[in-house]
């Protein structure tokens, strides 16, 4: 009872606090001074341009722009604290300087409040670079409470919410979105490095394919056709190779109809790349060469800490099939089970779950989920997969049970997906039928024969090397965050009573 009476209490102070700001704004717009009809601002300097540059600045009359995040009224003089998109500074606010009406103003200004300031760069007695104000400008009133200080936004749940009011309380949050766009911009930079040229593929399609998965259904209106949010950029790009383009990346939004956790959101971004007359291998050459030119890039160093893990790009990353992982940490060699029985009879007495449409290929990987990626914390390329799992990938000419492709784990979790890709249409067609069988079954995340990518292949495609990375999992990793919703500024999130609130 007495729990309920304080957050009624509480509910009611901070219900005036809001009608005293939107009693100030009244104010101002009866005084002519209302902040809403300011269009621009000349910022000429950020706050840690400022203080890297003090000797420079020293006495130099700046003009400085953000919201106000502290004030200290002392008399005819006062302090408040600025942050701007680079960090925070002090600004000194004294009557005789900006004048008695604006001094007046500016007593009533909230922490919250965005306003524009311009002054000369000094150092206070105690050595705080700030800027003396000779004039300051309200350019924004917040009408809202910003979280309290010293206990800033810590609801995970409302930081996912409102990710604005996140950023502005939370520095660290910001640092991680800047070191996303430093990472995106980084592949980029490598990538045209490398010769391949980043396109554009349609997210709307008739027929999504490219991946296991569960596509979003939608209508368009103008075709009266049914249409579904892509899952993967892989048929439309490997057309590309088909039209010689020879290497070819998107960075772009994927929507999988699936659960969310800590490492998975139904929209997501992944970066697929197909590279003309190389494979498999060449794909893992370049994976490591770029995931540790991306390591140096914006950490500066090849070698990082995640969570409980230390992890080393700076040396060669393991490679490992995965009959010889599964062999390795569980004692069977599936090379030897003799056939689908066997490989059931296994799976009973590991307690590994399997359906009745499963092969054996399918219970290899099961395993390989069950025993093995929880082990694998340094960077391990996984190679060889059954053919049962991997419908667009090339079999190995000396194995056909078994394809050309490799994941790529770290930390227990897959970071990318690669093949040589399959370029037979008669071997690709009969696949797709496979799976057209799978789905007719109940299995929803099987794929369908694509007529216009069928006939594609038959054109002919090279011999060709493909990948797909997911960004949102490498940002984690690179900023040692510990779930998917900390990289996405707008995660995928229930809304409650009818909006996201």
């Amino acid at each position: 009872m007495e729990r309920q009476q304080n957050q009624q209490t509480q509910e009611q102070d901070i219900g005036q606090l809001l009608k005293v700001r939107r009693e100030k704004l009244a104010a101002l717009q009866e005084n002519g001074k209302n902040p809403f009809v300011i269009t621009k601002y000349d910022q000429t300097h950020h706050s840690t341009q400022i203080k890297e540059q003090f000797e420079t600045l020293e006495g130099q009359r700046v003009s400085i722009a953000g919201r106000m995040m502290s004030k200290r009224v002392m008399g005819k003089a006062s302090f408040c604290n600025i942050q701007d998109k680079t960090g925070n500074i002090q600004s000194y606010v004294a009557r005789d300087s900006v004048g008695e009406e604006a001094y007046a103003d500016f007593k009533k200004y909230d922490v919250g409040d965005i306003v524009g300031i311009e002054g000369d760069v000094f150092k206070t007695k105690t050595g705080e670079i700030s800027v003396h104000a000779v004039k300051i400008t309200l350019l924004c009133k917040s009408l809202q409470i910003l979280p309290e200080k010293y206990h800033g936004l810590t609801n995970t749940d409302l930081r996912y919410r409102q990710r604005y009011t996140d950023l502005i309380m939370n520095s660290e949050v910001k640092d991680t979105f800047i070191m996303r766009s430093k990472i995106i911009s980084a592949i980029r930079r490598y990538l045209d490095e490398k010769d391949f040229m980043e396109v554009e593929t349609p997210m709307l399609v008739s027929n999504p394919g490219g991946a296991a998965a569960r596509p979003f259904d939608t209508h368009y209106n103008a075709l009266d056709e049914d249409v579904k949010l892509r899952i993967s950029l892989e048929l439309y790009l490997k057309r590309l190779i088909v039209g010689g383009m020879e290497r070819v990346y998107e960075i772009g939004r994927v929507f999988r109809n699936e659960g969310v956790d800590t490492r998975h959101n139904p929209e997501f971004t992944l970066m697929e790349l197909y590279q003309a007359y190389t494979d498999y291998y060449g794909m893992m050459d370049l994976t490591e060469d770029m995931f540790r030119y991306l390591a140096q890039e914006v950490l500066g160093q090849t070698d990082f800490d995640y969570q409980d893990a230390h992890i080393d790009f700076g040396k060669p990353f393991e490679r490992i099939t995965m009959v010889d992982a599964v062999k390795k940490y569980t004692g069977i060699d599936f090379d030897q089970v003799a056939d689908l029985e066997a490989a059931r009879k296994l799976a009973d007495e590991k307690g590994v779950h399997y359906e009745a449409r499963h092969k054996k290929g399918d219970i290899l990987s099961l395993f390989f989920e069950e025993f093995v990626e929880e082990h694998l914390i340094q960077p391990t390329f996984v190679m060889d997969h059954p053919v049962e799992i991997s419908p667009l990938t090339k079999r190995k000419p000396d194995r056909p049970e078994y394809v050309e492709r490799f994941e790529l784990f770290i930390y227990g979790r897959e970071m990318c997906n690669a093949y040589s890709e399959l370029n037979d249409p008669i071997d690709q067609r009969g696949r797709f039928e496979a799976q057209a069988e799978l789905k007719a079954q109940g299995d929803e995340e099987a794929e369908l024969v694509d007529e216009d990518f069928m006939n594609a292949l038959e054109i002919g495609m090279p011999p060709t090397g493909g990948i797909g990375y997911g960004i949102d999992r490498l940002v984690m990793l690179l900023t040692n965050s510990s779930a998917i919703r900390d990289v996405l500024l707008f995660p995928t999130m229930k809304t409650l009573g009818g909006k996201d609130q």
